[in-house]
């Protein structure tokens, strides 16, 4: 839970900051109204698809099942392009706001030389000495977040605490606030609705809570970790028991972080403890920006909150603070490792090595400085980004909840009907938060485009590239009798003739009759024919399923569930010419525009045959005297 809430918690180092600038002293109102969403929307969404996707694949894996083929593949590249978003401004974001804490501690400026006071700086070393932990091992990463949540959570409920119970003690600080709410007097810059009293309040807060979609972060990583997290003691690998853990870690998460929503909202965001000025960005920046909580701890109020509260536990609170947000990417980064190596490999669209631990961290490492250095380590500056990816992602969870639903009770065994009007309902509201946060902060989805226009162009460069690999997975056969015939085929060692056959032009009698004729093949030389179904041109990997007969003195292979066809025809020539004679392949002209057939054959493995044929065999066998003979004609 630590792992996977550690950027859900951090986002206390900022959240009360970014409330206020968003809703002014309607911030407890408008939290109150994010909180609800998250307990009656984002939980049950999520606790949905873990419900779905005991083996870790997310919103994304369900949208990709749902879906299927170049349209699902596509898809899932502009979801992974958001995801991108989410999780890599979720790092550049917590090192900004770390490195604010500490160049804004009066003990570190006084004790450190003026080249450690640089925000941009201090941000790139808490991203390289994050993607150094895991670099030294998952475990530790693990037990890292579970201490620093623990410390800095512990921290957080005392200042929480010590503000609620100043409160409580000086009730006219609480007219105060009802005063300013009931005349209208909202601290905000451009309220959506005009009036005065508890109704207007509560609309605005209702229009303005978008703002602050931060404070929804984690559930999507939680879905991804749901393979690490174990069953039961008996069987960690057990299905149901992993489902009901993973809700719970979930649930228990959005208890605490909803806790410590609503608390922090009402100590920091109702011109009381802390003045409005104090949030000021222009003309001078207030001391309470990006840093809410910490300007209680260090004791900066003018009220006196607990006498403990002052430099010293200020500096502890900061050094807490710092820790987790540098650490709130280790989740992000987890999120990463275990998202793009399940999808852009396996789609063709990455290199092999974006499977691989190592290279794939030290790229997104990357990644992060160049971010970091673009966005000169602004917090305010990535919150839009921030928030597009988070609302995105919990959109596309909405999305795939409801259609699985639908398509659950298309089939007589879907869930109430309530249930479903429920889900809609839920789906109807992230989704016009999503619009308003667009609307309010565009930037945020020029930045996802961005991430997205890269994972496309990268992804289309790569399967261009990767197109002529062999891409051979398995070969998987219909049944005993079709491996039986197929393993004597291949034993055999005569020579035979291959001759890829597309049944429903002409009978096999006829199509033999005119290679021999064509070709010059005597009768005693045995051909095999071959007929290839497709599958989902879409993948990448092959796996064709096979199935055999013999009629008389031919053979016919059939081939189905193929993602390529020239791939098919070059691995069965291969693999009947490796134990004795090569065969020939004979073909005819593939005709038609040189263009259209190198397309044809990117996107769905057809195109010039005989020529990408002879390519995959020149790669597949160095030899020339074991290779299979290519003959068009």
């Amino acid at each position: 839970m630590c792992l996977c809430g550690v950027d859900y918690f951090s986002t206390l180092g900022y959240q009360p900051s970014i409330a206020f600038e968003g809703a002014g002293t309607l911030a407890p109102l408008a939290t109150l109204v994010l909180v609800l969403v998250t307990l009656l929307g984002a939980y049950p969404v999520y606790s949905y698809v873990a419900g779905q996707t005991p083996d870790g694949v997310g919103s994304i894996g369900m949208i990709e099942r749902l879906i299927g083929g170049w349209s699902g593949k596509i898809a899932v590249l502009v979801l992974i392009g958001f995801a991108a978003t989410d999780f890599v401004i979720t790092k550049t974001l917590s090192a900004a706001d770390a490195a604010a804490h500490l160049v804004s501690n009066a003990m570190w400026l006084d004790h450190t030389p003026p080249i450690l006071h640089g925000q941009i700086l201090i941000a790139s070393l808490l991203l390289v000495l994050l993607g150094a932990m895991f670099l030294k091992g998952y475990s530790e990463v693990v037990g890292v977040a579970t201490f620093l949540v623990a410390a800095f959570l512990g921290m957080s409920a005392i200042i929480v605490v010590s503000g609620l119970w100043y409160l409580m003690g000086n009730p006219a600080l609480l007219r105060q606030w009802s005063a300013e709410i009931a005349g209208g007097s909202y601290h905000l810059h451009h309220a959506p609705l005009s009036g005065t009293g508890l109704l207007p309040a509560l609309g605005i807060s209702i229009l303005v809570f978008p703002k602050l979609a931060l404070g929804m972060s984690g559930f999507e990583t939680g879905v991804l970790h749901i393979h690490l997290v174990e069953g039961t003691k008996a069987d960690p690998a057990d299905e149901a028991g992993r489902i009901k853990q993973t809700r719970k870690l979930m649930l228990v998460a959005a208890l605490i972080m909803s806790c410590f929503l609503v608390g922090s909202s009402l100590v920091t965001g109702t011109n009381t403890i802390i003045p409005a000025e104090e949030f000021a960005v222009a003309p001078l920046k207030g001391k309470a920006i990006d840093r809410a909580l910490a300007y209680v701890a260090h004791g900066e109020s003018p009220h006196p909150i607990n006498p403990l509260f002052g430099p010293v536990f200020g500096t502890l609170y900061d050094v807490s603070t710092i820790l987790i947000l540098w650490f709130a990417g280790a989740s992000a980064m987890a999120g990463l490792l275990n998202m793009v190596p399940r999808y852009l490999p396996r789609y063709g669209m990455a290199p092999e090595w974006a499977a691989a631990y190592r290279p794939l961290l030290i790229g997104f490492t990357i990644i992060n400085l160049v971010v970091t250095y673009a966005f000169r380590a602004d917090v305010t500056a990535q919150g839009g980004a921030y928030a597009t990816g988070v609302l995105v992602l919990m959109n596309s969870a909405c999305v795939a909840s409801l259609v699985h639903m639908q398509a659950e009770a298309a089939k007589g065994r879907g869930r109430s009907p309530w249930l479903r009007a429920a889900f809609a309902i839920i789906t109807l509201v992230f989704l016009y938060t999503l619009v308003m946060n667009v609307a309010e902060r565009p930037d945020g989805i020029l930045i996802a485009s961005i991430f997205i226009g890269s994972v496309l162009a990268i992804s289309v460069a790569s399967r261009a590239w990767r197109s002529q690999e062999l891409r051979h997975r398995e070969f998987r056969f219909e049944d005993d009798a079709a491996r039986m015939l197929w393993t004597d085929l291949c034993d055999d060692g005569g020579f035979r003739v291959l001759v890829p056959h597309r049944p429903g032009n002409r009978t096999l009698d006829e199509k033999e009759a005119e290679v021999r004729r064509r070709h010059r093949i005597p009768s005693e030389v045995p051909l095999v024919f071959l007929e290839v179904h497709y599958g989902d041109t879409s993948d990448f990997h092959n796996a064709p399923i096979i199935s055999a007969r013999q009629e008389e003195e031919r053979f016919v292979i059939v081939a189905r569930d193929v993602v390529s066809v020239s791939h098919t025809i070059a691995q069965i020539a291969v693999e009947l010419s490796s134990q004795g004679q090569p065969i020939d392949v004979v073909f005819g002209w593939s005709l038609g525009n040189s263009m259209r057939l190198a397309l044809e054959f990117l996107l769905f493995g057809q195109g010039d045959i005989p020529n990408s044929v002879f390519d995959l065999l020149e790669k597949a066998v160095p030899d020339s005297t074991r290779r299979p003979t290519v003959l068009v004609g």
